[in-house]
């Protein structure tokens, strides 16, 4: 069975390459910029506003499964219209379609959702993933949105380099103390975005980890982890910024968890010491 990995070369993606390579299935991926450096992997150039090197790129590849990992920001047409033209060709070519989104689609009014929450997004960023939501499961009712939360790792992880700099006194900002999410390790969440691949579930599933932690405390957590002083942190609150956004949105993912057999652990627990 060909697994396709579109976003391959970015951080979540790579490790559903490496995974999947490693589970010994047949793995392409595909690459904006620069291809990724696994050598048992096919891959290939794409641009999701381009409807004809989608077709191209799925025709060649012949995939059984098409895992969209890709993250394009506030670009409404990567963002929102880029997925929805994947679904598109995947349902034709007989493709599961297993979609990545974001708790970003949700405004934080209600501070906990689970899947049967309907979007309400603050930003443009989580008006394009919610768009993109609905439009994915109109053209194909059988594929699978996943929703995630901040995605942890190593320095590849934007909020861990983030926490690294800040510490070093190389970037200016601070992390918020009332802006509260569902942190998940990346291994944890490609393991369970590769499981609901090969299943049959349709539909939306959360897919975030346990533990409710503010920027500030996952802050602390991942320099107590890597070494770093987390009293150099500066700490703040987003509500006397002029971010806009969220600042409560717990995704509730105990539905989905009950059909895993990957376990999402919470920060707390894989960002603790020898973890």
């Amino acid at each position: 069975m060909t697994i396709l990995i579109i976003g391959g070369s970015g951080f979540l993606g790579t490790e559903l390459v490496r995974q999947a390579a490693a589970a010994g299935r047949a793995t392409a991926a595909t690459f904006a910029t620069r291809a990724g450096s696994a050598p048992e992997v096919s891959w290939h150039a794409l641009d999701l506003r381009d409807p004809d090197r989608i077709e191209a790129v799925m025709a060649e590849v012949k995939p059984r499964v098409v895992v969209n990992a890709t993250s394009g920001g506030p670009d409404w047409t990567v963002t929102a219209e880029g997925p929805v033209r994947l679904a598109m060709t995947a349902a034709k070519h007989g493709s599961r379609l297993v979609h990545v989104s974001s708790d970003a689609v949700f405004s934080g009014a209600r501070v906990h959702y689970d899947e049967s929450c309907l979007p309400d997004p603050l930003t443009p960023y989580g008006a394009a993933k919610a768009a993109a939501e609905t439009g994915v499961r109109l053209v194909d009712p059988g594929a699978v949105v996943a929703r995630t939360s901040l995605i942890i790792g190593d320095r590849r992880s934007e909020h861990v380099r983030a926490v690294h700099d800040l510490a070093a006194g190389t970037r200016a900002g601070v992390l918020f103390t009332d802006d509260v999410r569902c942190p998940v390790h990346v291994a944890d969440l490609a393991a369970a975005l590769l499981e609901l691949a090969s299943g049959d579930r349709s539909g939306v599933h959360h897919l975030a980890g346990t533990d409710a932690v503010s920027r500030h405390e996952l802050g602390a957590l991942i320099a107590l982890r890597d070494g770093l002083d987390a009293s150099r942190l500066p700490a703040g609150l987003r509500a006397d910024s002029a971010l806009p956004g969220a600042l409560d949105v717990r995704l509730d993912s105990r539905a989905t968890q009950g059909g895993l057999r990957t376990r999402l652990r919470g920060a707390r627990r894989f960002l603790a010491p020898g973890a």
